[in-house]
């Protein structure tokens, strides 16, 4: 199949947004989805952005059922490890289920991991839902391990109240 893989603009964002709608439904939580396509494009693409995106395109005659050319995406950002030094979170990997199986997510994969090389990272983190068997069974076959189960660390988080009752003095 006939696809190309590019780096993101805000033109993009309501395409984005739309692909990030379906993979939080994918994962059976719509109910937490709070972002817009406001936010994509003020977040994005803007002078100090807090993330990049690289999208995967088909051309019109491959279009979607519904019409879309862009199918797929990956969302990531740089940080630091104070033991591995400069280091890439991958947020989202995504490609529409009429597209999986062609290659697109380990295009979109190894783009990112490329662009991370590039800027001096040594280690691409990412989280996968327990329950998507098969990206589990795609990022073992391309070499990712599991870090619960070799190192024993767990992804914590703090949000909503928790946060703003953590953030007082």
């Amino acid at each position: 199949m006939e696809f190309s893989i590019r780096a993101g603009n805000v033109e993009d964002c309501k395409d984005i947004a739309r692909m990030i709608a379906e993979l939080t439904e994918f994962d059976g939580m719509s109910d937490q989805l709070t972002l817009t396509q406001k936010d994509l494009e003020q977040d994005g693409f803007s002078k100090k952005p807090f993330f990049h995106v690289i999208v995967a395109e088909v051309p019109e005659s491959h279009k979607s059922s519904g019409g879309h050319t862009k199918i797929g995406y990956a969302l990531y950002y740089f940080a630091y490890n104070s033991r591995k030094g400069r280091t890439v979170h991958m947020d989202d990997l995504y490609v529409m289920a009429e597209f999986r199986g062609k290659g697109i997510g380990k295009a979109l994969m190894s783009k990112v991991t490329q662009l991370s090389m590039a800027a001096g990272c040594k280690q691409l983190d990412f989280i996968v839902k327990d329950t998507n068997t098969s990206a589990i069974d795609f990022y073992a076959r391309t070499g990712c391990f599991d870090v619960t189960e070799r190192h024993g660390y767990h992804l914590m988080r703090c949000e909503g109240e928790a946060m703003q009752s953590l953030a007082q003095p």
